[in-house]
């Protein structure tokens, strides 16, 4: 039998609260039950006609009504329940992540769920999975990184960002790098339909090797335009040969020239006697990736090289070239918003510290 129906008047402050959690897209169903029953009570709606409308019994709707009254907020939330106590418990989890700091068994690459189970002995493996997935521990997820050893770090990076940011007047400032072996791979190609009405696109496993070309590119980072060429292969010869073509492309221009550390790159002097108006500019041993360049290789290969397929070398030129047309009709240049650099050591620190 269902006592009477208690007087349920909602505290200074607490509508704004339970409205805001009614909301929220991330309140459990049964809090949102218990909510709405304390907004229909405060509302002098009798027991029962709340129980209709919210389609439960009036057991239910009389208890979070009577809470509400006793306790306000805090009696919304679940009590402790009596019972078998917890098998494992934070100690389990410290014991867990000590695994991970030891090498893996013998023969494995990495530690995944049962091999702790294992090691540990006592503890199931569904809870090593949990507990995981509490600590936020991915086994199977991997960062990779570069670390620069350049003694001159700091010095070569706020060379290189100081050119992009505040330029010389009167100067125009080119990431040059290359792209070598870039393969000319011939895939069949096509659509496939699957049972369900999804098309998806796709190629073939087997695939017909047709040769490689290297290219050279120079970024503009005033403009965002690209100039490009092709070469057989990637030696200082050809390196000079597309800076004579660069040059030429700026007559009487002052050239500053970013280039990662590559030795063609490097002991260049007697072509830079004979161009005076040209610098170079060497980022930091193991940090080609502040040559805006490498950027624009990424985009080339998303856009233009990722799922293409060739039949001929010629072919390939073709195709990259067709994609720098398009690409410099619409450049802009990068933003560059990179605030401060600095070396991040790595060694001694925990991946999960990264």
């Amino acid at each position: 039998m269902i006592s009477d129906a208690m007087k349920v008047r909602l505290r200074p402050g607490d509508r704004a609260i339970l409205e805001a959690r009614l909301r929220a897209g991330s309140t459990e169903q049964r809090q949102l039950l218990r909510i709405r029953i304390v907004l229909e009570a405060a509302g002098g709606h009798a027991t029962r006609e709340i129980a209709r409308e919210l389609e439960t019994t009036p057991t239910t709707v009389s208890l979070w009504r009577i809470r509400y009254a006793r306790e306000g907020l805090d009696g919304l939330e679940d009590r402790l329940r009596s019972g078998t106590p917890p098998i494992y418990d934070e100690a389990t989890d410290q014991r867990i992540r000590k695994v991970l700091d030891q090498p893996p068994p013998k023969g494995f690459a990495r530690w995944n769920g049962p091999l702790i189970a294992r090691a540990l002995g006592d503890v199931d493996v569904q809870y090593v999975w949990r507990s995981l997935r509490k600590q936020k521990i991915d086994l199977a997820g991997r960062k990779s990184w570069c670390e620069s050893n350049d003694p001159d770090f700091a010095a070569k990076a706020a060379d290189v960002v100081g050119l992009y940011l505040a330029p010389p007047k009167n100067a125009i400032v080119l990431c040059v790098d290359e792209k070598p072996s870039i393969q000319a791979l011939e895939r069949a190609q096509g659509y496939l339909k699957l049972p369900n009405g999804r098309a998806l696109t796709g190629q073939s496993h087997d695939y017909k090797r047709h040769g490689t070309t290297t290219l050279f590119a120079a970024f503009e980072v005033a403009t965002g335009k690209v100039r490009a060429t092709h070469k057989k292969r990637r030696r200082r010869k050809e390196f000079l040969d597309f800076m004579d073509d660069v040059v030429a492309a700026y007559p009487k221009a002052r050239l500053k020239v970013i280039l990662d550390n590559l030795n063609t790159h490097q002991k260049n002097d007697e072509w830079l006697k004979r161009h005076p108006l040209v610098t170079f500019h060497f980022t930091p041993t193991r940090a080609s990736w502040l040559n805006q360049v490498e950027g624009w290789f990424s985009i080339l290969q998303g856009q233009s090289l990722t799922g293409a397929s060739f039949t001929s070398v010629e072919q390939l030129k073709q195709h990259i070239n067709a994609f720098v047309k398009a690409y410099n009709k619409h450049a802009e240049p990068f933003i560059w918003t990179k605030s401060k650099v600095h070396q991040r050591r790595v060694k001694g620190r925990r991946l999960s510290d990264l």
